[in-house]
């Protein structure tokens, strides 16, 4: 499908392809930023401020530091942290010194963390100290050679600061006990940094700039090779599609965006932080959006205007008792994305809001945004909308080629987000890319005739919780290997608040394994999202007469 059939339903003012030349670097667009709306706050976290200028001047004085420690161009470089300042930060310093971001989901265990940072070969971490615990149980099998420690508190003022911390170190109890010894603390690297001299890093568009990591089909997490190119392509792609909303917002008011959705995950980073940094907009940084009356306590301090999230966060902040103590009137854009939006939810947002919500589709390997609804449309269509702008779609069969019009097909996907492959891994890499340079997601859709695409079913056995792909291998690898489990497998079963949910099926070895001994495992060796909502025990799996699971049948049956 060459021709862009779906270029009739653009909305006016969105052009048909972007220039991701706009920008020779991420770098480029940061340095820019910082120039061009220096006396603006760029963060808003807990009732503090950081502007413009200050991000400039700290995540200078932290390029410093890590140029200090040996780091070099293409060096990768761990970040493990929620929705903190620290984040931005540190992201600005690593474009600036040429090392490549390593996103680590701050939740996960010691197991899936040792795997990331020897897979990626991240020579540096910058962590939060609630987490250091789980760091300090698999540091000596990685070559991570540098620790620094964040703290909740850091950027919040000597007083508050202190005070933060202190209710979270003693009162909650959050930061479990660890020895990370030669680890620096986050505001001395910072004073550090402060004594030395920036040295200048020439990067380039096709150069490394973020290392995402995606599950793989194989049961392994893999690391989505994303360029600067590709990166700046979906920040351009993005703002050009929200501008005939974004238009809207009075002149000289600035732009502001929440940022719930956890910055580790590339829909937060690309649509939430480098797009604010883009256009100059201020991001309220939401370290714990699961805290529903918090998050709508801190949003009703400010005015609104563009709302990424996943179906299940405008769920349970619509049906929350406080929803109204926030002004929406302002709301010109809510972005649904990393799953399925529901009817239900888009029809009692707009109706609580007056914004409807745009439901969008991509994937880590594309940077992340592929399609989205037009969000000047009021309408739910229960579609991932169309092609953003450069952007291409077919709809072909397991051989590649294209499926004739009217049949479903595996969605695959060209454009300049598009990843460069996964990293260190050719062969995964090829049997992802089709001749022509389409990227094949593993989703089966079908295609309208205004170009609009529909979802229908997932060729991979991936399952998707609240935006966060689950790989059944993975569980699987995990759970066959405790005592008392002779063979297992998992699949994933619909569910109202996370639209699917993990169901785990075991056959026992030893008949007084109980469910509660699974849970305790699966607690220690996978993060929360992926641990079984459901576990059920029997007596044997179906298989296909070569013995291979049909996790198909598990899950009709479910």
């Amino acid at each position: 499908m060459t021709e862009r059939i779906w270029l009739n339903s653009y909305p006016p003012g969105v052009p048909a392809d972007i220039d991701p030349s706009r920008y020779p670097s991420l770098q480029a667009l940061v340095e820019e930023s910082f120039e061009k709306y220096a006396d603006r706050t760029a963060y808003s976290f807990m009732g503090t401020n950081l502007s413009y200028a200050e991000t400039d001047r700290l995540s200078r004085q932290f390029a410093v530091y890590l140029q200090g420690l040996g780091l070099a161009k293409g060096d990768r470089v761990a970040i493990m942290m929620p929705n903190v300042p620290q984040y931005p930060i540190v992201v600005a310093a690593l474009l600036r010194a040429g090392l490549v971001l390593v996103n680590v989901n701050p939740l996960y265990t010691p197991r899936e963390l040792e795997h990331q940072l020897k897979d990626s070969g991240a020579k540096a971490i910058v962590i939060l100290e609630n987490f250091a615990a789980t760091l300090a149980q698999c540091l000596g099998s990685t070559p991570v050679q540098h620790v620094v420690l964040c703290a909740m508190g850091d950027r919040l003022g000597l007083l508050k600061g202190a005070l933060v911390n202190y209710v979270v170190r003693s009162v909650k109890q959050l930061v479990p006990a660890f020895q990370l010894p030669g680890a620096v603390r986050f505001n001395d690297a910072l004073a550090q940094g402060r004594h030395g001299s920036f040295q200048p890093v020439p990067v380039q568009h096709d150069d490394m700039a973020v290392l995402q990591y995606t599950g793989g089909t194989t049961g392994v997490s893999k690391g989505a090779v994303l360029l600067h190119r590709n990166v700046i392509a979906n920040v351009l792609q993005s703002q050009a599609w929200n501008q005939p909303v974004m238009d809207a917002v009075p002149q000289g008011e600035q732009p502001t965006s929440v940022c719930a959705l956890p910055l580790y995950h590339i829909f937060a980073f690309t649509v939430g932080m480098m797009l604010s940094m883009r256009t100059g907009g201020k991001l309220i940084l939401i370290p714990n959006p699961r805290d529903l009356a918090a998050t709508l306590k801190e949003l009703s301090k400010h005015r609104i205007h563009s709302m990424p999230a996943v179906n299940t966060l405008f769920n349970g902040l619509a049906n929350h008792p406080d929803f109204n103590t926030v002004d929406w009137s302002h709301l010109k854009v809510s972005i649904g994305g990393g799953m399925a939006v529901q009817a239900a939810v888009a029809k009692l947002w707009l109706a609580k809001t007056g914004c409807p919500i745009t439901e969008g589709y991509g994937l880590s390997e594309t940077s992340p945004t592929a399609s989205c609804n037009p969000p000047t449309s009021r309408d739910y269509t229960g579609t991932i909308g169309v092609p953003l702008p450069s952007t291409y779609f077919k709809l072909v069969d397991d051989a590649g080629n294209g499926v004739p019009a009217g049949q479903p097909g595996e969605i695959a996907i060209k454009g300049p987000q598009v990843m460069a492959g996964y990293w260190q891994r050719p062969d995964e890499t090829a049997q992802a890319m089709t001749a022509d340079g389409y990227f094949k997601t593993g989703d089966i859709g079908t295609v309208d005739a205004r170009g609009y695409f529909k979802i229908v079913d997932r060729k991979k056995d991936m399952v998707l919780v609240s935006g966060f792909n689950v790989y059944p291998n993975e569980v699987e690898d995990v759970v066959a290997a405790m005592p008392g489990v002779l063979e297992c497998a998992c699949v994933g079963v619909p569910d109202d608040k996370t639209g699917e949910a993990v169901k785990l099926v075991i056959v026992k070895k030893d008949p007084a394994l109980t469910e509660a001994q699974v849970r305790d495992y699966c607690k220690t060796n996978l993060t929360g999202y992926k641990q079984p909502r459901l576990i059920e025990f029997r007596p044997d799996l179906p298989k296909t007469p070569v013995g291979k699971i049909l996790r198909r049948e598990l899950r009709t049956k479910a």
